[in-house]
């Protein structure tokens, strides 16, 4: 019977609820049905929500998540600190096939076990008679209801940006014997799936600013739902799939032909968010990956108090064991201007090559640590040989001579770490300002709601306006210029934060960025002088245009003879 079908998939999801309520210990494990999990007496939903919060706990974090790294030390931002073969440095040089796995980064198998459990709630939590309701009055599983649809949601992008189109599986849990033969949706249709998805969701999610943060502030509100929408359709509007498909009559790797319109939906999306006036530029760039619950966040993975982060990721050197695992390249540190927000290569910008880290963008030192850095009560020596960079034994120090900084707590003057909080943020305001400027000039030009995204991110971040009040912006720019600052601006504002490794393929520049070496910095230490010298230190590859999507792995094909594979592989 169709409990007994699904018996082995329930088990694995109930294994942590066993372990959460004693309940559980007097009912095998392997006897659970879904109509103990889903009980038409249960006034409270207490099984439900558990099962509900099992979902949330299979959402993606990004911190060193990929074979130990961040996916970012897999783009031109950062290269990985580890001696050896990382599975970031195979992403980085095309080194994988549909027959191997990156460690981390090949989430198939895992984004749909998550749509499985999702769709189980969506098509069972209508027995549970939950007395309890959200401030409108109405019963709040139809919220729950919701959260899992978006998390269903979620998941169905993260295989439409590696993948292209994917089979879209609706509602429908599929039992032992059921045809599994499910041919992949084209592009489009997934993405008219997702956003119709989030538009039917939004008025049932609990609204922002969500009551008792304390208890709900990881569940997916309104806000996420829409952040989602205008993310999806930025995505569908990028040049990789709009207008620019790798195979030009393959519909499951993009649209057939450029539209403009594409522009101006995702435009709206963003807008219509930004325009309910829900959320707010945190005051201190640095406190918003530390600070929870604040006005910027939209929707966050849930992490813990701990220093997990600084000991992956700090410098090496202190008493505190760190990895310095991430090393920012020189291509990063030199996307950020100078306090003016001149770009260095202006030589109005006061730049100086010789003290290349004085009257930078704040935002700099608040994302990399470089020679000087204050951090546990010292100065950071990367120069070579220094103390954060001795270049010799077990920890010969970061390849770039830079750190990074982003995430970590405040300490500066600390003598140790102490837990910090660090929660894993999915969306925040800052992108959606990113999108709907990106958006807006893509379809309308450099207008004064372009402008203005931008002044308020430099003004937050602490640029100086200047006298003409620009903050270093140059006044009528063409559409083409302000797309180049404008992917600048996410560049160093969402550094690290696995937006760069995706920007680059849906823009249909990873080509041409994967052609360049990488780059650090070599400082010589000459008596109270320092030498700094830029070096190659890393050379990534883009073997050609299939690696724009990842390939359907191999099994999946060989067992569905309707599943497609990728262009290429």
């Amino acid at each position: 019977m169709k409990q007994f079908r699904i018996m082995i998939f329930l088990a694995g999801c109930l294994a942590a609820l066993a372990a959460c309520n004693k309940d559980y210990e007097k009912i095998p494990l392997e006897q659970v049905t879904i109509e103990y999990v889903f009980d038409k007496d249960d006034s409270l939903g207490t099984y439900a929500n558990k099962f509900l919060n099992s979902i949330y706990s299979k959402l993606p974090g990004g911190y060193n998540r990929v074979g130990g790294d961040l996916l970012d030390a897999a783009s031109d931002d950062a290269i990985s600190g580890l001696t050896g073969t990382s599975a970031v440095l195979q992403l980085a040089t095309g080194a994988y096939t549909s027959y191997s796995t990156i460690s981390g980064e090949s989430p198939w198998n895992d984004a749909y076990a998550a749509i499985r459990s999702a769709s189980i709630f969506v098509s069972n939590i209508d027995v549970s008679p939950v007395k309890e309701k959200l401030p409108n009055g109405r019963s709040i599983r139809y919220a729950w209801k919701a959260e899992a649809r978006f998390i269903r949601a979620l998941f169905y992008f993260e295989l439409l940006k590696r993948y292209g189109g994917v089979p879209l599986m609706g509602d429908k849990v599929r039992e032992l014997g059921d045809d599994v033969q499910v041919a992949r949706s084209s592009f489009a249709e997934c993405v008219n799936y997702i956003v119709g998805e989030c538009d039917a969701i939004k008025d049932s999610l609990r609204p922002n600013p969500i009551v008792a943060p304390e208890l709900h502030s990881h569940r997916a509100t309104r806000g996420a739902a829409q952040a989602l929408k205008a993310r999806v359709l930025l995505y569908a509007a990028s040049p990789l799939f709009n207008g620019q498909n790798i195979a030009a009559n393959n519909p499951l790797t993009g649209y057939a032909s450029y539209d403009k319109e594409r522009w101006k939906l995702a435009a709206d999306a963003a807008r219509e968010l930004i325009g309910e006036n829900k959320f707010s530029l945190l005051p201190n760039f640095k406190d918003v990956f530390i600070t929870q619950n604040n006005s910027e966040i939209l929707f966050f993975r849930q992490g813990g108090n701990n220093t997990e982060i600084e000991k992956t990721n700090g410098p090496v050197g202190f008493a505190i064991t760190a990895r310095g695992r991430t090393n920012p390249t020189q291509e990063l540190v030199d996307a950020f201007p100078t306090n003016t927000g001149l770009p260095i290569t202006d030589p109005a910008s006061g730049y100086n090559s010789n003290n290349p880290y004085a009257n930078r963008d704040p935002r700099l030192a608040m994302s990399i640590m470089y020679n000087g850095s204050r951090w546990l009560g010292a100065e950071l020596q990367t120069f070579d040989g220094g103390q954060n960079k001795p270049g010799t034994g077990s920890e010969p120090g970061s390849k770039t001579s830079y750190y990074m900084r982003k995430f970590m707590g405040n300490f500066e003057n600390a003598t140790q770490y102490a837990n910090t909080s660090h929660d894993w943020i999915i969306f925040r305001y800052t992108e959606v300002l990113l999108n709907f400027a990106e958006a807006e000039n893509e379809y309308s030009g450099a207008t004064s709601e372009v402008y203005q995204v931008l002044k308020d991110l430099r003004a937050r971040a602490g640029i100086a306006a200047g006298a003409d009040g620009m903050y270093g912006l140059k006044d009528g720019m063409t559409l083409e210029q302000m797309r180049q600052v404008i992917r600048n601006e996410r560049r160093i504002e969402l550094a690290f934060e696995e937006h760069r490794f995706w920007d680059i393929r849906r823009w249909k520049i990873a080509q041409q960025v994967y052609g360049k070496p990488l780059h650090g910095m070599s400082i010589i230490k000459e008596g109270p002088d320092f030498n700094y010298n830029v070096v190659e230190v890393f050379k990534p590859v883009f073997v050609a245009p299939k690696m724009y999507f990842y390939p359907i792995p191999y099994d999946e094909v060989v067992k569905n003879d309707n599943m497609r594979q990728n262009p290429g592989w």
